[in-house]
């Protein structure tokens, strides 16, 4: 049985015939189907050869014949359906207006230049209000009050850093002594309770400063989009554009004293730099930027003090386009704890906390994940970047072995990719697959390394022409800071030799 609208309809019955030959004589099969036909004709076609045991020479007939029968058979099913709802609407069963809105309803949620449009969001409206102000003459005062505010939270660490040292120094010398007791009056139960009050004490105390800056900087954030919609709101306001300027002219001398009186954490580096310009693709080409960069990793993710015009104005390039189709990314190389905070992921000043920042490979496994997986958070305050990938990889990577199959590499492919399908234009790639040079990684190491990530590289650039349509990238290779100069400019000739960098032409006619 079948129901419809209220009204319950009776399933057809039907017969299928197929006659087919068997040895000499001729064999008909009779076959009772209910329709609509609610099995796949595969598995039907499949029970009749076995129960009625059909020759298999007549197989392919037979599988034919029925698909035939089913598709004519349910074309005439939908006919009559079709003529008995004409009948309902001729003979007054059917109410034309109820059936009429029903159909125009489902159309305009269908079809999208027939839908309503979607409401914009709080996020969407703060992204078109902080886009057109940082684009005006008050940017200056919005990147002041966001160092004002990293300043407040760069003393934070300092102090939770100290404290936590502090800790760290008190135990050592409470765990020398109880070493040292060992085997007299302490046994190994009694060094073991030791360690595990230390583990304890530690994770305490690294709890309750992580509880403590997150609440600030949420804090933060909330003042921050707050006075943002404000000061919006009162420039609309306002009809006097010169009293316009004059007001924000104000604001940064008193915005920036708490950011005069911090302490420089950060030195200006030189860095060794050298960029190329490449056209790939097979017809249609796309021209790309390069870069082979030496500096620290790091360098693109720390807010600086405004001590240097420099600084400053990396930070207005990166809030300049926070809001737009042209991000900046950051491949971090980092190990597979998702949820710890040591070494270069504490170093980085990269927070995790907050829904923004979460991606969905930490939902799905919050504990570990594997080498050449990655998980993303999405910043607005760093130096240089926008995004950052964090890319899970293991020791393997510090030998010399590794092949264009590595799990490392296949996520640099997929981050990549990742970067076509989210107006990500920029992306920085550690270069050897590291961050710190060691003693293992010579020359000839180097040489081999940098060269199976230029070629990868390479290849999946000329992969992404197919993903976005050959938009123009700028790509930069990173090389630790430590690395000699003359194996940068060794890196720095094998690249254009990889790449075939475009070389300028000159035409001359001779008369």
């Amino acid at each position: 049985m079948k129901k419809s609208k209220g009204k319950t309809t009776t399933t057809a019955a039907k017969e299928f015939l197929f006659e087919f030959r068997a040895g000499k004589h001729n064999c008909v099969l009779k076959v009772p189907l209910q329709f609509p036909v609610q099995v796949n004709i595969g598995d039907l076609h499949g029970r009749l050869m076995l129960l009625h045991k059909i020759p298999c020479y007549v197989e392919n007939e037979l599988k034919a014949s029925l698909s035939t029968f089913i598709e004519k058979e349910t074309m005439v099913d939908y006919d009559r359906e079709a003529e008995l709802t004409l009948q309902g609407l001729t003979t007054g069963d059917v109410d034309v207006n109820q059936l009429t809105s029903a159909w125009s309803k489902s159309y305009q949620e269908t079809t999208l230049e027939h839908a309503q449009p979607e409401e914009p969001s709080w996020d969407e409206d703060f992204a078109d209000v902080y886009h057109e102000l940082i684009h005006s003459p008050a940017s200056e005062t919005l990147l002041n009050l966001e160092h004002n505010y990293f300043v407040s939270i760069s003393e934070l660490i300092s102090e939770r850093d100290m404290e936590i040292k502090k800790l760290q120094e008190r135990q050592a010398t409470e765990m020398d002594k109880v070493m040292h007791e060992l085997g007299n009056t302490l046994s190994d139960q009694d060094v073991n309770a030791v360690a595990s009050q230390h583990f304890d004490a530690q994770q305490i105390l690294e709890n309750k400063w992580t509880s403590e800056l997150k609440q600030v900087t949420e804090i933060q954030k909330q003042e921050y989009q707050e006075w943002v919609i404000k000061l919006h709101q009162d420039l609309k306001k306002s009809n006097n554009s010169s009293q316009i300027n004059e007001e924000i002219k104000v604001q940064p001398s008193q915005l920036s004293e708490a950011a005069d009186s911090g302490t420089r954490m950060f030195e200006e580096q030189p860095q060794l730099e050298e960029s190329f310009t490449i056209h790939l693709g097979a017809q249609l080409k796309t021209m790309h930027n390069l870069r082979l960069v030496r500096a620290d990793v790091l360098d693109f993710c720390k807010h600086r003090q405004h001590g240097s015009s420099g600084a400053k104005l990396r930070r207005l390039q990166t809030a300049l386009s926070v809001y737009s189709s042209s991000l900046c990314g950051l491949v971090l190389l980092v190990d597979n704890r998702v949820n710890s905070y040591s070494g270069i992921k504490r170093d980085s000043g990269i927070q995790k906390n907050g829904g923004d920042d979460k991606s969905k490979t930490v939902e799905r496994n919050p504990s570990n994940i594997l080498p050449g997986e990655f998980y993303i958070s999405r910043h607005s305050n760093l130096s240089e970047v926008h995004v950052v990938f964090h890319l899970c990889v293991d020791d393997n990577l510090r030998s010399g072995n590794i092949t264009a199959r590595d799990p490392a590499i296949m996520g640099l492919r997929n981050i990549l990719k990742v970067c076509c399908t989210h107006d990500i234009t920029t992306v920085t790639i550690p270069l050897l697959l590291v961050h710190d040079m060691s003693e293992e990684m010579t020359i000839p190491w180097c040489l081999k390394r940098a060269e199976l990530v230029f070629k990868c590289v390479k290849g999946f650039m000329m992969e992404m022409a197919s993903w976005d349509g050959g938009i123009s990238r700028t790509v930069q290779f990173l090389v630790p800071k430590s690395i000699s100069e003359e194996m940068f400019y060794q890196l720095s000739n094998m690249l254009p030799q990889i790449f075939r960098v475009s070389s300028t032409l000159t035409l001359t006619s001779k008369h």
